[in-house]
């Protein structure tokens, strides 16, 4: 085994997190414009403990970015659908890069199972998704069948699984706490982890 590496695979094992890492990410999915200020207040954690923690969780691969969650329909994709792949086994890597560039592919997912890859796609109406399954799909060569399952309705945004992030009891002794009275580190507090995340104020 490859140190520092999960089974020589060559992944890096998951960061060691507590539960202000894991509060903090929670609070940043439910709403990733929180100010740095207002992340620090509703942990209970100084601001420059709060830039630090973030910064570490980007940095270590936990946080991989930011984003707006859109409503399809809204946007004008008013058919979505799951659209099953059965592949040439060699192909799928090659084959995952070509789909997830395909500008109605919202998700691809390497599956178990009967089928090999499972997408989630989005579409104005039936003749374009005809289209995308009938004509882009079928015609590549390493794929040898397809299905698709059309989505009549969405259940909403699903929270995260990490239970909701409750704020932490005032006067709990945690990592990035200041103490009544001492004065933060100079330097980290308030300025924003990346240019679309979390804000310094």
């Amino acid at each position: 085994m490859t140190p520092g590496t999960d089974g020589g695979s060559g992944v890096p094992p998951p960061p060691s997190l507590d539960d202000v890492d894991r509060a903090i990410v929670t609070a940043l999915c439910e709403d990733g414009r929180l100010s740095m200020r207002a992340l620090a207040a509703r942990l209970h954690i100084s601001r420059a403990g709060a830039y630090v923690r973030v910064q570490r969780l980007e940095q270590a691969g936990v946080i991989t970015g930011y984003t707006a969650r859109v409503d399809p329909q809204r946007y004008g994709l008013g058919l979505s659908a799951y659209v099953y792949l059965n592949i040439a086994q060699p192909a799928w890597r090659g084959l995952l890069t070509r789909l997830i560039a395909i500008q109605e592919v919202e998700h691809a997912s390497l599956v178990s199972g009967d089928t090999d890859i499972v997408l989630l796609v989005r579409t104005r109406d039936v003749a374009t998704l005809r289209e995308l399954v009938l004509n882009r799909f079928q015609s590549m060569p390493e794929v040898q069948s397809t299905q698709t399952v059309l989505i009549f309705d969405e259940l909403g945004h699903v929270p995260p699984p990490l239970g909701p992030a409750a704020p932490v009891p005032p006067g709990a002794a945690l990592p990035g706490a200041v103490p009544p009275g001492a004065v933060p580190a100079a330097g980290a507090a308030g300025r924003a982890p990346t240019a679309a995340g979390p804000t310094g104020t």
